[in-house]
């Protein structure tokens, strides 16, 4: 591999430990830049990647070494079903760190999504990947994540995944799978302040609040900040309103101190209607260690965290059609979803071109120039 190709991400996967025995035909890297250049480019599975790889031997050839030439498919699915998941998320983290703008405030989104297709058998759905993503709104880049077995399993990997972020001064925002003390203790220990859903998996604190702030709103018994927005377009109106406030004494001394950090509460609600349809409404609780409580920034906050289904969910699952993959052997569902992600922040952080995802990524196909940018920008 010459120098041109050991600019930009892939210097940082370098050290990435091979999983195979020693003397090998085809070299591990060669394999990972192959791989992200074909997700970059549209590849959906190893034969595609295989084809992608081919059809451009004599470019990869001007930079990669390629001793045995392209690699078939089922090496690429046997290599990457046997790569270690944590040390592929050790390198997707460095790199992702070194180009993330870290500022005060940022707000680091954690939310967990299955990829549909990708259990053993269709008699069992239960071995389906399921994985937790950090993502970084500012940036909107998906920071890191990790595999769990099932969504019940997310309030393990989260402590996981926090492990390898830098919360100095983030806001983390998740949802109520996250709501836990000892998650709330991890993230204030570490510099950052939490923004966490409340329901029923947190009985009594979710009934205390929710009597706190229903009450609050509807006889303004206590000092309460209030934002609205509304939204229209497509035929729909949608307008949310946030009330929050500092003032807790409604919730008993035992209650506040179990929360380390917990300075405010917070209601979301969301009114939805279809000209012509039907109308819904929902009311959602929140804490947060947040000193800033008013209600426009954590408008703000839930908003961002929100943005995980149209920025990093919705884009996995239409531009690269994650729920359609049928990748099962060993860590294969997982770090080919991580190739995706790797793709996803490439395109994002490009600004030379004025397009959607789906455009770059046709763009890369067609134009060597601009993926091998991608690859070394």
């Amino acid at each position: 591999m010459d120098g041109q190709a050991t600019q930009g991400i892939v210097r940082f996967f370098m050290d990435l430990p091979d999983p195979r025995a020693a003397n090998v035909v085809h070299q591990l890297h060669d394999l990972l830049v192959l791989a992200i250049c074909a997700v970059i480019c549209g590849a959906d599975g190893w034969v595609e990647v295989e084809l992608f790889g081919r059809s451009k031997q004599a470019w990869f050839k001007t930079f990669l070494d390629l001793p045995g030439g392209i690699p078939s498919h089922d090496t690429f699915g046997r290599v990457f079903a046997a790569l270690r998941p944590e040390a592929f998320e050790r390198c997707f983290t460095l790199w992702v760190s070194s180009v993330a703008h870290a500022s005060q405030g940022r707000l680091i989104a954690i939310d967990g999504k299955a990829i549909r297709r990708s259990f053993e058998h269709a008699w069992d759905r239960s071995g389906m990947t399921h994985l937790v993503s950090a993502f970084l709104d500012a940036n909107r880049m998906v920071f890191s994540q990790t595999a769990v077995a099932d969504k019940s399993n997310e309030i393990e990997a989260i402590p996981r995944l926090l492990a390898l972020l830098d919360l100095e001064g983030a806001v983390v925002s998740i949802d109520a799978a996250g709501c836990q003390q000892e998650i709330a203790a991890e993230v204030i220990e570490r510099g950052g302040d939490y923004v966490l859903a409340v329901k029923e998996n947190q009985p009594t604190l979710h009934r205390k609040v929710k009597a706190l702030l229903d009450e609050a709103i509807l006889e303004g018994a206590l000092r309460l900040s209030h934002d609205r927005e509304t939204d229209a377009g497509h035929g729909r109106i949608e307008t949310r309103q946030v009330w929050s406030t500092d003032d807790l004494q409604g919730l008993s001394p035992d209650l506040r101190a179990a929360w380390p950090g917990l300075s405010a509460v917070a209601a979301v609600q969301c009114r939805r209607e279809v000209i012509g349809g039907p109308r819904s409404e929902e009311r959602k609780y929140f804490i947060t260690s947040l000193k800033d409580a008013a209600a426009p920034t954590l408008a703000r906050a839930v908003r961002g965290h929100w943005s995980v289904e149209n920025k990093l969910h919705w884009q996995l699952d239409v531009s690269f059609r994650e729920d359609e993959r049928r990748i099962r052997r060993g860590h294969g569902a997982e770090n080919y979803s991580r190739l995706c992600r790797l793709a996803l922040n490439l395109l994002k952080q490009d600004k030379s071109v004025k397009a959607g995802i789906h455009a770059k990524r046709l763009k890369a196909g067609w134009d060597e120039h601009y993926l091998l940018r991608l690859l070394t920008g």
